[in-house]
């Protein structure tokens, strides 16, 4: 936990100009984590929301925390900080006691200071805290505040992006600065083989600085539409070597058990010492579920500045992961990681692993050259469709084996896909540096490197391949299939998408063959209270709303990483004669244990949701053998505020009990519920996504 790798309360904690600033690893990529985080504090020490304020993240001074992801940052971040504020509070106390007399339960503590029965003259936590030791330990015995749930905090920063002056990183705007673009290959294989001399002196004549490094290219200015049609004008001036092209065909046919590397998956951590298990002997229905390469589909491209002073690099970055990045980049550079600092600036946030990293190093590379200028380098749209690491394409082999009650008695899973695992992390063979793209074309490159398998419990391709269901008899394999057409790494859920949507999808079909109700078939499978008690929510929204004539419905389970928040959904749709597939109510019941920030915790689940929805109905990466083809919003669609259902979210209010990760528990449900109201609308079992009207018209020509 980060508490015990920081475990002073300055390192969560402090003082400045009046007011109390929380520190923290984690980021804020529009998730409203520091809405929460603040939040937590609050509600220890009671202060109002204008006197506490979130320092930014950087890797000189805020604690490692390790990666934004995988919805740990309440667990960890809101878990530290809030035993750092109650520590606060009881040396505040403490002091209040010594200067006004008294017993500790005598105190009334209200809008951040302490007031004695009889006493007109209350004493401001802030003021005591001037007096406080900061570098004394985080006291995790203090006393907490009665805990409950959080009735909602104002977004921080929503004022600004409603007026429309908020300012993000692509805003910057610096003395001195230069603006970069980079001209991009044909595709990941192609090199440069010359650069039109000629080009290149009109480019510089005119104030534009062009700088080469094998086959990376930049152009850098003080002003940035000149530098915009400066790489526009010098990638027409390339000529490249595209000999080798890229791999074509369905990608679906390379996901096989030949082509992968298989561990046995126990407990929901793969081994290297136990045997790949053999397939069930008895298998009474099987299925196959399938997920493309899919974009992150941040709303604005990648950017980041950076400034090199001979000494120091400096680099701002909407990175998730800036102390990874920031070894990398160190790595890379040959320069020691305490000589390269990494700030947190909120860019176009995205779940997982876009653009951000590479735009980074991009920057920092620039920099390096131009010393002394601050390089502002962003990436086209162009760009951030055709060149971030994308989530995996991927499949989930299932099968089962029935008890004459219809009930499993055995069942077995196979994820078989992609790596997630591309986050410049650091490790042997340069394996930080070879995950930044422009490593790949350097004069002196560094990777790509074939995938390696995820092995933490609950990652990578394995996340919720077991189901959170009692089965008697369970198998379960994650295959890795480290050589893929397009580059990959994380995005929102990881495995868990595809693993909840095969699964649900699975449970809801053996339900219907053994003609039982899908939520009492659920329901046999489960002892969980809670999770008995989420479905009964839900089935007691549906049975107040009947089924429109005409509609499919379909309801999904899912309990993120089987240990965070647990989800229901269930929707309508309707299939047109177009075989458009139209979402017309959805609704979501959670327990996520205790609800820190309302607002933000119902945002999280409802923008899963819309997410996931994008998947189920349109996204899908294409390229061909000269590239990525998909590479605008036409290209790539996306859902649109048109296509948005009516959602209700029902949460479940468990103050009592310790607060749990959300940001990711909403899609995999999401994705199957839609797939189980296709087939009660159509009688259709989509396996495949995205569920296009093409899909749709395929499989019922199929049938």
């Amino acid at each position: 936990m980060s508490l015990k790798d920081y475990p002073l309360l300055s390192d969560w904690l402090t003082l400045k100009d009046g007011r109390l600033y929380v520190r923290t690893g984690k980021v804020d990529i529009g998730q409203r984590i520091s809405t929460a985080l603040v939040g937590i504090v609050r509600q220890e020490l009671t202060l109002p929301s204008d006197a506490i304020e979130v320092e930014t993240v950087r890797t000189d001074r805020s604690p490692d925390e390790g990666m934004t992801s995988g919805s740990n940052s309440i667990e960890q971040s809101g878990y530290a900080l809030r035993l750092a504020a109650a520590t606060l509070r009881k040396a505040a106390t403490n002091m209040a006691l010594a200067r006004i007399g008294g017993r500790p339960e005598d105190l009334r503590l209200e809008d951040g200071a302490f007031q004695a029965p009889g006493s007109n003259l209350p004493l401001s936590i802030l003021d005591l805290a001037v007096e406080v030791d900061f570098r004394q330990p985080v006291d995790e015995s203090a006393p907490l505040m009665p805990q409950t749930d959080g009735v909602g905090f104002p977004m921080r920063g929503l004022t600004e992006l409603v007026r429309g002056t908020y300012r993000f990183l692509h805003d910057l705007d610096v003395p001195n600065m230069l603006h970069a673009r980079v001209p991009r290959p044909p595709h990941a294989r192609a090199w440069l083989e010359d650069v039109d001399t000629k080009t290149v002196e009109a480019l510089e004549s005119s104030g534009i600085k062009v700088i080469r490094d094998g086959s990376f290219l930049a152009v850098a200015g003080p002003r940035e539409w000149p530098v915009i049609r400066a790489a526009q004008r010098l990638s027409g001036a390339c000529r490249w070597n595209v000999t080798e092209s890229l791999p074509e065909g369905d990608v679906f046919n390379l996901l096989t058990r030949e082509n992968a590397t298989r561990l046995a998956v126990i407990d929901g951590s793969p081994r290297t010492d136990a045997p790949v298990p053999e397939p069930l002997r008895v298998v009474d229905v099987c299925a196959r579920y399938e997920r493309p390469f899919t974009m992150h589909g941040a709303l604005g491209p990648s950017a980041a500045m950076a400034v090199w002073d001979g000494t120091k690099l400096e680099i701002t970055s909407h990175s998730q992961g800036i102390y990874i990045l920031r070894e990398s980049i160190a790595e890379s550079l040959d320069l020691a990681p305490e000589n390269v600092v990494i700030s947190y600036m909120p860019g176009s946030g995205c779940y997982g692993h876009n653009g951000a990293d590479d735009a980074a190093y991009e920057a920092a590379l620039l920099a390096m050259v131009l010393q002394g200028s601050p390089v502002l380098l962003k990436w086209t749209r162009d760009d951030e469709h055709a060149w971030e690491p994308y989530g995996p394409a991927s499949a989930v082999e299932l099968s089962a084996k029935l008890g004459t009650d219809g009930r499993l008695a055995a069942f077995s899973a196979e994820a078989i896909g992609g790596t997630f695992r591309g986050r410049p992390r650091s490790g042997p063979d340069r394996a930080g540096p070879a995950k930044l793209l422009a490593n790949h074309y350097r004069e002196a490159s560094v990777g790509p490197q074939p995938g390696a398998p995820n092995m933490n419990r609950q990652g990578g391709l394995h996340r919720n391949l077991n189901p959170i269901y009692d089965i008697p008899e369970t198998r379960f394999v994650k295959s890795l299939v480290t050589q893929m057409p397009l580059r990959t790494s994380a995005l929102r859920c990881l495995g868990a998408a595809l693993n909840v949507f095969g699964i649900e999808s699975f449970i809801d079909e053996i339900a219907q063959l053994s003609g039982q109700d899908a939520f009492d078939y659920r329901r046999f499978h489960l002892t969980d209270p809670r999770a008995l008690s989420l479905l009964d929510r839900l089935e007691a929204a549906l049975s107040r709303h009947p089924k429109a004539e005409g509609c499919g419905r379909g309801i999904a389970y899912g309990q993120y990483k089987n240990a965070m928040t647990r989800v229901a959904v269930a929707v309508d749709l309707t299939v047109n004669d177009a075989a458009e597939i139209k979402l017309q109510t959805a609704w979501i019941a959670a327990d996520a244990g205790r609800i820190v920030d309302r607002d933000g915790l119902i945002a999280q689940l409802e923008g899963g949701f819309l997410q996931a929805a994008s998947w189920a109905l349109h996204e899908a990466v294409t390229w061909d053998r000269d590239g990525v083809t998909s590479r605008d919003w036409d290209s790539y669609r996306v859902l649109r505020f048109p296509e948005v259902p009516a959602i209700h979210t029902d949460l479940i209010e468990r103050p009592g009990d310790p607060s749990v990760g959300a940001g990711e528990a909403s899609p995999g449900p999401t994705l199957a519920a839609i797939a189980n109201a296709v087939y009660d609308a159509t009688g259709l079992r989509m396996r495949r996504l995205p569920f296009t009207p093409d899909a749709l018209t395929a499989a019922a020509l199929a049938t």
